[in-house]
């Protein structure tokens, strides 16, 4: 069970955001998304649900919390039928999350929060098999409440 010690970190995240995304360095695509995060009733988990108005991305659920390890992870679930499980680490001026499983690839997220906790600046990345990590895309989120 989740201790509230470990997840202690996880209320900077607690809210909506808006979200813009686009390739590395290039201007953000078009759409808009959103994201919220909530507590579970007891304050056991965290859920994230997201919406993106770009039809190749997918809209999902991530349920976050500490193993029996005390470690966090994100369960990521989307509109693709795509389960995903990440290791996640929050501080409150870093937030990363993270997979190296091969299938399709392994991912991460590297994002810094900034003004004051309502921006987190970040990308996505990903490696495919015998190669360096590659941009996938940036990913910055904005405290809309």
């Amino acid at each position: 069970m989740s201790g509230a010690a470990e997840l202690g970190p996880l209320g900077a995240l607690v809210g909506d955001w808006t979200m813009e995304a686009g390739p590395p360095g290039g201007p953000p695509w078009p759409g808009a998304a959103r994201t919220s995060f909530e507590w579970l009733e007891g304050r056991t988990w965290l859920i994230q649900r997201w919406t993106v108005e770009v039809p190749e991305a997918p809209d999902g659920i991530a349920i976050i919390g500490a193993g029996d390890d005390g470690r966090l992870r994100q369960h990521y679930f989307d509109s693709r039928g795509v389960h995903r499980v990440y290791e996640m680490q929050l501080d409150g001026t870093t937030w990363t999350l993270e997979r190296d499983a091969p299938d399709p690839f392994p991912q991460r997220f590297r994002g810094t929060f900034g003004d004051g906790g309502s921006t987190i600046s970040g990308r996505w990345e990903k490696r495919e098999e015998g190669a360096d990590w590659d941009t996938d895309f940036d990913l910055t989120y904005r405290r809309a409440r």
